[in-house]
């Protein structure tokens, strides 16, 4: 079952002379539980697609339909509900809030919808990312690696429809980025989450299930993976069309 849907997606900034097409006629579609990685060089259009993915920039035209909803032709403050409940934004610099705890910073969005988390569940999602030691320390008491834990945790507090990194590991060192992509996968092998990762780092590239390519505004691959590299080897894995 389809949980995206991108149907002729374009963005446009600016008119005239300064006009830059960022997206051109962009369509795929991902299923639940894949674990997606989209790629291209800087400009290419990648961390827009990601915006828009994301409900934090809209189109100019085109669809975004996550499960049956279309992100598009939501009001601005439906945009940021649906978006708090059903969307898991991971970004490189972590972007915590300096003076809550970890605990506070996991359970921030259900407390800006006035909920009370589910103490038995926040739990086991503190032990599935290893911070238990942790809970009661600020981020600037944390590690890189802790805080992007953190980090993914909030995003997964809700149980989101897609989880979406936007270079998760490019603020790491090589050891860090190993323990994030596990800990990504572990949450997309055991949870079916859908996770779709833009990175430029060929070896979480090519751990991914399926590698989209895109330059200058569109997608120019498209391809599905025959097996699962290693992460903790050199081993290149095969892909194909």
């Amino acid at each position: 079952m389809n949980i995206l849907e991108i149907k002729n997606l374009n963005k446009v900034y600016g008119s005239g002379e300064t006009r830059v097409d960022a997206l051109k006629d962009v369509s795929f579609s991902i299923e639940e539980g894949e674990f997606v990685a989209i790629v291209g060089p800087s400009g290419s259009g990648k961390s827009t697609l990601m915006h828009i993915l994301g409900g934090v920039d809209r189109p100019t035209s085109g669809e975004v339909l996550i499960g049956q909803t279309d992100i598009c032709k939501l009001s601005e403050t439906d945009l940021a509900i649906f978006r708090r409940r059903h969307i898991g934004l991971i970004y490189q610099f972590y972007n915590l809030i300096p003076i809550l705890t970890v605990e506070e910073n996991l359970t921030l969005p259900i407390l800006l919808d006035k909920r009370k988390p589910n103490k038995e569940l926040l739990n086991d999602l503190i032990e599935k990312l290893g911070l238990e030691e942790r809970i009661k320390h600020l981020p600037n008491q944390l590690s890189g690696g802790q805080q992007q834990r953190v980090s993914i945790g909030r995003a997964l507090i809700n149980h989101p429809a897609l989880l979406l990194a936007d270079e998760p590991t490019g603020n790491l060192d090589s050891e860090n980025t190993k323990e994030i992509m596990k800990l990504l996968r572990k949450f997309n092998k055991e949870a079916k989450q859908t996770v779709i990762i833009i990175t430029h780092d060929e070896r979480i590239a090519l751990s991914a299930d399926r590698v989209i390519t895109i330059e200058d505004g569109m997608i120019t691959r498209d391809e599905a993976r025959i097996k699962t590299t290693n992460f903790n080897s050199d081993e290149k894995a095969e892909v194909r069309a």
